[in-house]
């Protein structure tokens, strides 16, 4: 499962991300995840749920990401829920494109390991392309 939180800065997107972060601690049997590109959440997300801090890895593109995700999926087969705070933030090609060809590849690892995935994007609703959109 793949869901993309997408709004403009200060819509809510991360107070909402904080929120469904605590209700998988609560409600989901699983390791909880959440990345973000800086150490702005420390204090927000429970202690319960594994907080990955971006920038302490050099995340520069999708490639990195994927790569990331598949490393950490292989050391800890007890994930259920990964959070991905700002993906745009995080790689030097912010472009529509990159991000559907990220989720398209998201969702077939999702589907693949049973990892499920909420994202947040920065950027205006209306911007979000059918590729996105069918992640709402």
């Amino acid at each position: 499962m793949i869901k993309v939180i997408m709004g403009v800065k200060g819509s809510g997107k991360t107070k909402l991300l904080i929120d469904l972060v605590q209700k998988a601690l609560d409600g989901e049997q699983g390791d909880v995840v959440v990345i973000e590109k800086d150490r702005s959440l420390t204090y927000d997300i429970p202690h319960q749920a594994r907080l990955i801090v971006a920038s302490d890895y050099d995340f520069g593109s999708t490639e990195y990401m994927k790569g990331f995700l598949s490393a950490l999926h292989a050391c800890n087969y007890d994930i259920c829920h990964v959070f991905i705070d700002n993906l745009y933030k995080m790689f030097e090609d912010r472009s529509v494109e990159s991000a559907e060809a990220f989720l398209s590849w998201l969702e077939g690892f999702s589907t693949k390991h049973g990892v499920a995935f909420t994202l947040t994007l920065s950027a205006p609703v209306e911007s979000a392309t059918e590729g996105i959109k069918k992640f709402f």
